[in-house]
């Protein structure tokens, strides 16, 4: 759980890089990861309302085959959507960014929350075939 505040955004992407460079992800994946789930974050302070609890809810998920990243919050008065602006426009790309990047990304409704997620292909060096992760997958929870 973060606080619903800009400062959050750094927080995060600071705690998601040190994780997934740190299980040996190659640093192409762990900057796509880190650029998806900063957009995500940051839709959700400009365009959402906080959970009810003040926070979002920043979590990820790690396995040998890919890294799927979401943010929660308290929901808006439209459903998150890729959108197509004009060259000048000076923002709405963030879930286009998402999309490009993402083999996938969704959106979930679950009580009084919306949790915004996507999936980026885990790619590890080559090396005896296997991730340094242990036999179960990693989730995090950032708070």
């Amino acid at each position: 759980m973060l606080p619903y505040a800009p400062s959050s955004v750094a927080v995060a992407r600071q705690r998601l890089s040190a994780e997934l460079s740190n299980a040996g992800l190659l640093a192409s994946a762990v900057d796509d990861a880190v650029l998806i789930m900063s957009e995500l974050l940051s839709n959700a302070l400009r365009h959402a309302h906080p959970l009810p609890s003040g926070q979002l809810k920043v979590a990820w998920f790690c396995s040998q085959d890919q890294v799927e990243v979401a943010v929660s919050d308290g929901g808006a008065s439209t459903e998150p959507r890729a959108g197509h602006p004009a060259l000048s426009s000076l923002g709405g790309r963030g879930l286009g960014i998402v999309e490009y990047l993402a083999e996938r990304w969704g959106v979930r409704h679950e009580g009084d929350a919306t949790t915004v997620w996507a999936i980026v292909p885990a790619s590890w060096p080559a090396r005896n075939g296997s991730p340094e992760l242990s036999e179960t997958a990693v989730l995090r929870e950032v708070g």
